[in-house]
């Protein structure tokens, strides 16, 4: 049996709720891919020993939303200062017709590396790079991007039979999928990739990009079933901004959570994207349902969408991961910044909704309820909990050994922390990752990928932008 101990931790942060968010001792053994203890632990004879001493143990982060192909579409200057839908006609839908092969595997690899330098063991990606007699697999350039790296994968499968451009001459990579060849895909990759066990390592989920815009409603309806019938989970996006309450009021009459409900896309086994703008019977509807949410504040301040109502949702009974969504709307698209971003937001947006006791409220009375401990577990365990991943999210004897060790000692960010356990979420910044562990198996060590030249990856990016760019 494989086995080695982690020793010394100033603290070990759980991902559970309550008074097991800390764990107590600290050390922390594994063995086979798996926790076997925490607490205060001897060395067994031969055992590898890391000394943990000034770090603090996180789980490995969960992210349940990324558009990786956004990589190589960062600040561009024609989407920068727009909203939500000016911005995807100023930047996805306009530059991602012209991304090639190798644009699509670079924009991956980048994403994936930003994202296990924070400290993120699973990533979700909900990838709509599909168009018909597409010439090369970029599902399959998204798993073995992630198996080389050693992370774990859900592809979410977006793309849809209608387009969100205006006009119909629209380039081939531009164009619509059928629904026959929409579905035939799901169906191939859930054969090819999907693991539907507890600490897999591989998933397939089906994610049409949008339920008012990507599809018919009957469609829609279709895709559940199917997805259903395969055992596969459901994604999309929802209530970015209130255009979606326009379109759909529009559309259907009604608001978009209950559009959603008639076309069977609410459950325990759904969750959508961003929800920022919900009315309080959608809450207690997402909640009723037990629907849960890709939180991704990063995004939503920086295209001015608004905060999503987090705490009013998990108090209903939604479940809350933590997504970063594409690096197109998200500079930072790591971990680390999408956390620190996710704890302060959920705390302004609750400040900015106290009401003045001589009013009739509570002053600033819920403005802080919101704890570094809530954002860890809304970002490991909350995003295990959505990708119905039981085995991994949580510290605990017998999960995964999923986890990740900070450094507390080499960045003055950190020094004259009363509380160092909070300071990977609360001081923000580049975080000083000494490891990564997915399944056990080290990914990174000290802030480093074995075999990756970052300087490299950087030039290949430079020039992959400016050959994009002078294509467009």
């Amino acid at each position: 049996m494989s086995s080695f101990l982690i020793r010394n931790a100033t603290a070990i942060l759980t991902g559970l709720k309550g008074e097991g968010a800390r764990a107590q001792g600290s050390d922390l053994r594994v063995r086979d891919g798996q926790i076997a203890a925490i607490g205060t632990l001897a060395p067994e004879p031969g055992e590898r020993q890391i000394d943990a001493s000034n770090c603090v143990i996180y789980p490995s982060w969960v992210n349940t939303h990324h558009h990786l192909f956004q990589s190589l579409l960062k600040g561009d200057p024609q989407g920068l200062n727009a909203t939500l839908t000016p911005w995807l006609l100023a930047t996805p839908m306009r530059l991602r017709p012209a991304m090639t092969e190798q644009d699509f595997r670079l924009a991956a690899r980048i994403g994936l590396v930003e994202l296990a330098l924070s400290g993120c063991g699973t990533v979700a990606d909900h990838n709509y790079h599909y168009y018909p007699d597409m010439p090369y697999d970029s599902s399959a350039i998204l798993f073995d991007e992630a198996a080389k790296l050693g992370l774990r994968f859900v592809l979410c499968r977006g793309g849809g039979t209608l387009s969100r451009v205006p006009g119909a001459d629209l380039p081939p990579a531009g164009r619509p999928e059928t629904l026959d060849g929409f579905l035939q895909d799901i169906q191939r990759l859930a054969r090819e990739f999907h693991d539907p066990s507890a600490d897999a390592m591989q998933r397939v989920v089906v994610a049409p990009t949008t339920p008012p815009h990507s599809m018919h409603p009957q469609e829609m309806r279709e895709t559940a079933a199917v997805a259903r019938s395969l055992g596969l989970r459901l994604h999309s996006h929802l209530s970015e901004t209130v255009q979606y309450h326009d379109a759909v009021h529009s559309q259907h009459g009604m608001k978009p959570v209950h559009f959603c409900e008639t076309i069977d896309w609410l459950g325990p086994d759904v969750w959508f994207a961003h929800l920022v703008k919900l009315d309080a019977d959608e809450i207690a509807l997402l909640g009723a349902t037990r629907t849960g949410i890709a939180h991704c504040p990063q995004s939503n301040g920086r295209l001015g969408s608004g905060i999503a109502p987090v705490r009013a949702l998990e108090a209903a009974g939604a479940r809350v991961s933590i997504g970063v969504d594409g690096a197109a709307s998200n500079e930072a698209a790591d971990m680390i910044s999408e956390t620190h971003a996710a704890w302060l937001l959920a705390r302004a947006r609750d400040g900015q909704d106290a009401v003045a006791v001589h009013r009739g409220g509570r002053g600033e009375a819920d403005a802080a309820a919101t704890t570094v401990e809530d954002v860890v577990r809304w970002g490991s365990a909350g995003g295990a909990a959505v990708l119905g991943l039981g085995a991994v999210g949580t510290l605990a004897p017998g999960q995964a050994a999923d986890f990740s060790i900070y450094g507390l000692d080499r960045d003055p960010r950190y020094f004259g922390l009363h509380d160092p356990a909070i300071g990977p979420v609360a001081s923000g910044g580049n975080a000083d990752l000494r490891y990564l562990f997915v399944a056990g198996k080290e990914v990174v060590r000290d802030g480093r990928i074995p075999n990756l030249d970052l300087l490299e990856l950087g030039q290949q990016s430079r020039e992959a932008v400016a050959a994009l760019l002078a294509r467009v």
